[in-house]
């Protein structure tokens, strides 16, 4: 027992002793290399044990041989498979692809990807229902203080950023407006485009990116730096519900504040706008806001003013969601807040063009 290795050569049958061990082997692999004549069988019957170097020698001579190994016990055996299962050829330059193929390898694999993603946020934003519904039913675990900081993180804190943009933009689109309207003499309906254009679409839509961008990318940062500290598995651990504690606040502060945003980031982009056409044009203020009054249906701010909230909770289920998915390590935090702040743009451009075509079936033109 535990003995050298060693062997004997009966005709065509090669016979193993001893341990085939690394510590046992000695001169056996050069003693195998010099085995002349034709081996029809390895038998291993005799060996005390064997180890994966032991077995690798014993698996390339009955490779150069072309010899089948027995006599092996189910363990040996087991390590005999595994040795024949990595003894494969390896690549030393990846396989070349033909460019359509990677085209559309790569195509495939971002679908799939974004098909478990929307799949997982809809499961989410069901929870955030479960957890709301919960909240309702047992009033004393809605968390007021939570909620008011994270309205003035999301609310009062955005209103200087996005009011100069709302003001930038606005004369973005009346210089713009003005500069095409004059080819045809109608300089006037600038004032039909600032204000129709701002109250429907651009001063919520804008809002809405900026939200995205600022409170969606510090959601997925927070509850993801959160996550990798195991932070929310203390919170499980003294039953306390992240749902509850974590994204409901952040929720609920993203709908309610959303279209007391974009109302504002309207008005600001109208006075933006009709400061540059009193500038540019002559239109006095007075006639300006006539004019809009005249020319803006009511409609039109019922539109931002419906959309506004389902944009908030759509950026804050997206910011949540990527946040609590971050595993392993920091470089999630970053790849995860990136992935929030672009489904949440996305998605909030998806949700405007449906809005879009459904306010036009319903006739608010």
């Amino acid at each position: 027992m535990n003995g050298m290795a060693d062997f004997e050569q009966d005709g065509g049958t090669l016979r193993f002793t001893g341990n085939l061990s690394l510590s046992r082997l000695g001169t056996l692999p050069d003693r195998l290399d010099r085995v002349s004549g034709d081996v029809a069988r390895i038998d291993l019957s005799s060996v005390d044990r064997i180890d994966t170097v032991g077995a690798w020698l014993v698996h390339r001579l009955a490779v150069r041989h072309d010899a089948p190994v027995e006599g092996l016990d189910e363990d040996g055996a087991h390590l005999m498979r595994q040795v024949v299962a990595a003894d494969q050829p390896v690549a030393t330059r990846p396989r070349k692809v033909r460019a359509l193929e990677r085209v559309l390898g790569e195509i495939g694999a971002a679908t799939a990807l974004s098909m478990r993603t929307l799949y997982g946020l809809l499961g989410f934003m069901g929870a955030t229902v479960i957890a709301f519904v919960n909240v309702i039913r047992h009033p004393h675990r809605f968390r007021y203080n939570a909620v008011i900081q994270r309205f003035e993180v999301v609310g009062v804190s955005a209103l200087g950023i996005v009011g100069l943009m709302s003001f930038l933009i606005g004369m973005v689109i009346a210089q713009q407006g003005a500069v095409q309207l004059r080819q045809f003499g109608a300089e006037v309906f600038t004032i039909n485009l600032v204000g129709r254009l701002t109250l429907r679409e651009m001063g919520v839509l804008m809002t809405a990116i900026m939200v995205a961008g600022r409170s969606g990318s510090a959601f997925a940062a927070q509850l993801g730096t959160m996550k990798l500290t195991e932070e929310i598995d203390a919170m499980r651990t003294i039953g306390v519900s992240p749902m509850e504690a974590l994204v409901l606040p952040r929720t609920i502060a993203a709908i309610v504040m959303m279209p007391l945003l974009g109302f504002y980031a309207s008005m600001i982009a109208l006075l933006g706008g009709g400061l540059l056409l009193w500038v540019t044009l002559g239109i006095p203020p007075i006639t300006y806001i006539q004019r809009i009054r005249e020319v803006v249906p009511i409609t039109d701010l019922y539109i931002g003013l419906i959309k506004a909230p389902v944009f908030g909770a759509i950026i804050a289920v997206a910011g949540c969601f990527q946040g609590l998915q971050v595993e392993a390590d920091a470089e999630q935090v970053g790849l995860r807040t990136t992935s929030a702040v672009v489904q949440a743009i996305f998605l909030v451009i998806v949700l405007d063009a449906f809005f879009a075509v459904f306010f036009t079936w319903l006739g608010w033109n």
